[in-house]
């Protein structure tokens, strides 16, 4: 066959020209999905030591998870970052082609085997363990133009309104907040006032979690209830403390003469779960920015899908304006909303 091709070039130039155009031709109807993989899939393992620095995040959870983390199946290597805001992530990236919810499910029982070492406060906040992309399918900035909404009411909107509508979009594999941060109280101490009362941090800890339960009271008239009982009444107790106020009346200690020590004398309690952390989009303050991995088929098409989820859930910040970042396609769009849809204002 090779004979035949060198004695008669004119043929073998003819059908190289041939392959080439049907080649061309079969390439525009190719489904993405059929591309093959050229990233390596990723898995990430995430968790939070409220108050620790770097170092003792890195020595106490990044080395217990990584010691029994490492050699597991296909993994090609891992990587951990650790803040000083408590925060730990670990990548594993494993071999292009392999079987993404294996390998998550592989790493899963390698971070279960590590939860016996890593400090109790860790283990109650939760390890987070997710399937994750190298790169994002978008990248949203959420901002107030005008100043109307601050960065805490906007985080608050977008974790309550959007983020969960957006995980449910179909290609999206995790949405995630990159800054802003969550309403949840945050108790600072004063040394100080702790010391000249004789005061430490576990008593203050123990107040709270004495202080601050949901307590079921029961009924009053429900049965088995004396003869002649015609109403059942349910008894409803205040819940869990909500505001900074409520948190600075908790009772620390109950002195011999009656004066009490409250939170609020040695405390200054704040509702944010972060402070170190912002994101700033073109020098704008008041930015969250949440990326979404997302499968590489058909990005174009769960794009739409979050941009019509955008519309829906934000239809009632008439101020707030979307930009919205496309790596795949380096497209940056400017949505303002208009009450019923999104309205492209501008595209570089």
């Amino acid at each position: 066959m090779a004979e035949f091709f060198v004695r008669r070039p004119i043929v073998a130039m003819v059908l190289a020209i041939i392959i080439v155009l049907v080649g061309l031709v079969s390439l525009g109807g190719l489904p993405v999905s059929q591309y093959p993989e050229i990233t390596p899939p990723e898995v990430s393992v995430s968790a939070s030591y409220t108050g620790a620095n770097a170092e003792a995040v890195e020595q106490s959870v990044a080395t217990p998870l990584e010691q029994k983390v490492n050699g597991v199946e296909n993994m090609l290597y891992m990587k951990s970052v650790n803040s000083n805001d408590g925060t730990m992530t670990l990548t594993v990236s494993f071999e292009v082609g392999s079987d993404l919810d294996m390998s998550n499910v592989l790493v899963q029982n390698r971070v279960s085997e590590a939860t016996a070492s890593i400090p109790e406060e860790v283990k109650r906040l939760g390890v987070t363990v997710k399937k994750k992309l190298s790169f994002p399918l978008l990248l949203v900035s959420l901002y107030s133009p005008n100043g109307s909404y601050d960065q805490n009411f906007q985080s608050n909107y977008l974790t309550i309104n959007i983020l969960d509508a957006i995980a449910r979009i179909k290609g999206v594999g995790q949405a995630s907040v990159l800054g802003g941060s969550d309403y949840a109280m945050r108790i600072w101490v004063k040394p100080d006032q702790l010391a000249k009362l004789g005061l430490t941090v576990p008593d203050i800890t123990n107040a709270i979690r004495e202080q601050n339960v949901i307590a079921p009271a029961g009924q009053i008239g429900g049965p088995p209830a004396l003869p002649g009982t015609q109403f059942t009444y349910q008894v409803r107790t205040k819940g869990r403390l909500a505001t900074a106020e409520e948190f600075g009346n908790v009772v620390v200690r109950s002195n011999a003469d009656g004066s009490q020590v409250r939170i609020k004398d040695i405390a200054a309690p704040k509702g944010m779960t972060r402070f170190l952390v912002y994101a700033n989009t073109d020098r704008k303050q008041y930015i969250i920015e949440f990326d979404i991995p997302g499968e590489h088929a058909d990005w174009p098409l769960y794009a739409q899908s979050v941009l019509k989820t955008l519309s829906y859930t934000g239809k009632d910040l008439t101020q707030t304006v979307l930009t919205r970042i496309s790596d795949a396609a380096t497209l940056t769009r400017d949505f303002v909303y208009t009450g019923k849809d999104l309205t492209s204002i501008e595209t570089t």
